[in-house]
Parts: C-alpha cells; sequence; structure tokens
C-alpha cells in the first residue's frame, strides 16, 4: 500500500494554533464508517453519539512539561533537552537540540545550576541518555522549569500549561497530549455518565513518535515507535462487561484505541495488564475490541490517518477530510474533532 493514498491538501491556515476558550465548543464531524455518509456537529452533543449500555474508554495520561532549555557548563553555549522516557529513577532517554554539542561525559545545566544533568551514551535515533543531579523533588523542578512539549506545527506560545492537558489528566509520562480528549469538560462526562454510559480509563503515555513522518514509501515496511501503557483490572472488567452485554466501545483518540487493540485478545475481551506496544493499525487490520472512535484530524500520510483509515475505509476518510478542509475544519492538536461510529 503506497503511503501517497493517505495524502491530502491542508492550506495552512487551517491548523489550529491556540485551543478555544471553552474545551467542548469544538465542531464535530460525525462519520458512518460504513456508509460514509458525513453530519457536522458541535462537540458539545457528543452524548447524542452514544448509546446508554456503550462504554466510552479515555486516556488518563498526564503531559510533563519536557521541554527544557539551558546551556553546556563547559562552553555555556544553549542546549535545548525533551525528555523522551524515564528509563529509571534519575536516568532519562531524551532528544538533545543541537545534537551533535552533546556527546557522553557533557555536563548540561537548567535554571541557574537548579536542575544539572550528565549525558551518558548516545542511544538508538541519536537519543541520549542522561542522569539529572538536583536538591529537592524533581517534578517539582520540573513543573518550573520546563516547558509544554508542543508538537512542532504549533508556532504560538501555550499561555495556560493545562490547556494542553485532559480535565481527566492523571499519571504522569507523556510527552504529548493525547489530544481527543482535549474537547471534554467535567461537565459533559457527568451528562455522559448520567445516560448510561460507562467510562473506563487506560493509560498510555504518549511518545513525540508519534509526529514522526511515515519515510518509506510503502506502508507495510514502517516500523512504529514503542509506547507503554496500563489497564487495571477493575477497567478491563468495565470494558468486558459493556461487550459481553452488547455495548459498544468508543475509544476516546488513537492512544485509547491502541492500547484497547494491543490488550485484546482474539474473542475481543480486554487482559488487564502493562507493557510496550508498538501495534501499527492500518487498512485490513480487523478489529478486536473498538467499535467507535472520536479523534481529531491528522497529519497527511500519517500512522494516525492509516489508523482512522482502517476503522472507517481508506476511501471514507479521505472524502471526509476533503469536506473538514472545505467546511473550515480546524485541524491537529488544538482543532475540531471527528466521531466515526
Amino acid at each position: 500500500m503506497d503511503v501517497k493514498e493517505f495524502d491530502f491538501d491542508l492550506p495552512q491556515e487551517l491548523i489550529a494554533q491556540d485551543p478555544l476558550e471553552d474545551r467542548s465548543s469544538s465542531r464535530l464531524l460525525v462519520l458512518s464508517k460504513e456508509t460514509g455518509e458525513i453530519r457536522h456537529e458541535v462537540f458539545r452533543n457528543i452524548a447524542s453519539e452514544l448509546r446508554a449500555g456503550d462504554c466510552l474508554v479515555i486516556n488518563n495520561t498526564k503531559v510533563i512539561p519536557a521541554r527544557l532549555f539551558g546551556i553546556r557548563e563547559e562552553t555555556g553555549a544553549s542546549i535545548e533537552v525533551l525528555l523522551l522516557k524515564r528509563r529509571e529513577n534519575d536516568i532519562w532517554e531524551v532528544l538533545t537540540r543541537p545534537g551533535k554539542k552533546t556527546r557522553p561525559g557533557t555536563i548540561l545545566s537548567f535554571g541557574d545550576g537548579l536542575l544539572r544533568a550528565e549525558v551518558l551514551e548516545v542511544v538508538e535515533d541519536g537519543n541520549r541518555l542522561i542522569r539529572f543531579d538536583y536538591q529537592g523533588i524533581f517534578e517539582e523542578l520540573l513543573d518550573e522549569l520546563g516547558q509544554m512539549p508542543l508538537p512542532p506545527y504549533i508556532t504560538h506560545q501555550l499561555k495556560d500549561k493545562g490547556r494542553y492537558q485532559t480535565v481527566y489528566a492523571k499519571y504522569e509520562g507523556s510527552a504529548a497530549a493525547p489530544t481527543a480528549g482535549l474537547h471534554f469538560t467535567k461537565e459533559l462526562l457527568a451528562e455522559i455518565e448520567a445516560k448510561g454510559v460507562r467510562i473506563a480509563q487506560v493509560t498510555l503515555h504518549v511518545g513525540l513518535g508519534t509526529f514522526r513522518p511515515v519515510k518509506v514509501e510503502v506502508v507495510e515496511e514502517h516500523h512504529m515507535h514503542s509506547e507503554y501503557y496500563q489497564i487495571e483490572p477493575e477497567q478491563a472488567e468495565i470494558i468486558n462487561r459493556t461487550r459481553q452485554a452488547g455495548g459498544r466501545i468508543v475509544a476516546v483518540g488513537t492512544t485509547s484505541c491502541r492500547t484497547l487493540e494491543s490488550a485484546a485478545g482474539e474473542d475481543g475481551l480486554v487482559r488487564a495488564g502493562s507493557g510496550n506496544t508498538e501495534i501499527f493499525i492500518y487498512p485490513g487490520y480487523r478489529f478486536k475490541a473498538v467499535d467507535a472512535l472520536i479523534t481529531n484530524f491528522h497529519l497527511p500520510q500519517s500512522t494516525l490517518i492509516m489508523l482512522v483509515s482502517a476503522l472507517a475505509g481508506r476511501e471514507h476518510v479521505m472524502a471526509a477530510y476533503e469536506e473538514a478542509v472545505r467546511e473550515r475544519y480546524r485541524f491537529f492538536s488544538f482543532g475540531d474533532a471527528m466521531y466515526i461510529g
């Protein structure tokens, strides 16, 4: 399958640079995965797309302020560090810029020495392992010194860090937000529960690989990045009870979708547990757990538009994206949403 089959023309001005004041006021394109029929809605009416007995699955990961700006102590030259993954205690896998200047043994300093780090080694993809040295609590220092790692297509400064978090963010570990969840308010979630829809939580810590372009020409040759996920037993039970009672599993975002499909058996039931997933979902994939999906609009030729196309069919999805461009929907992380059911 050719990667170019997932390309589309997107005017630059449709890339949302700022979140809306009201999370739930985004537009919502409703797409039937069976017929390709399209309707235009507002996200605050999402409850009308759900049925009593369904289960809404949300990803409760929390984005850390993972972008640090500092200096190399030896020269005083500026350095940018992006935290990707905690390996153990104070050792992190990071991306550095400029990369060539951070050889093993280099000492980095942030916040006038409040936080220091030594580069230990160069690992896969040119990433670095670094060990932090500090007094006090690491998370508090990170909150003080770090910035939210916004995607590269967002050029505006984020005024409120909380707007790049879902209202149900709980477990720190993501380098990017599960953006489909940004549309929900606590009031909207309460309305959905009052309708008889169960809400289950899973955790998948989103890595920056989600923004990496597909560099191969043939879809099947792409290698997915690895991300850590966890599903607690009581949450798996909520999901499985829904399935057994004939309700639908509605994933909020591609991250929840990938978590469920990684943990599901051929019987469609989800196994509790944790691990790393490299699952790559593209057309031809048979979904085991997910029936419907709430998602944002994704980059051309990305693994995420391929996942959506696997659920609704490539022709339906590409037609929906053309319609969204015509109707001037807002795209990507702070943009509008789709419901595919």
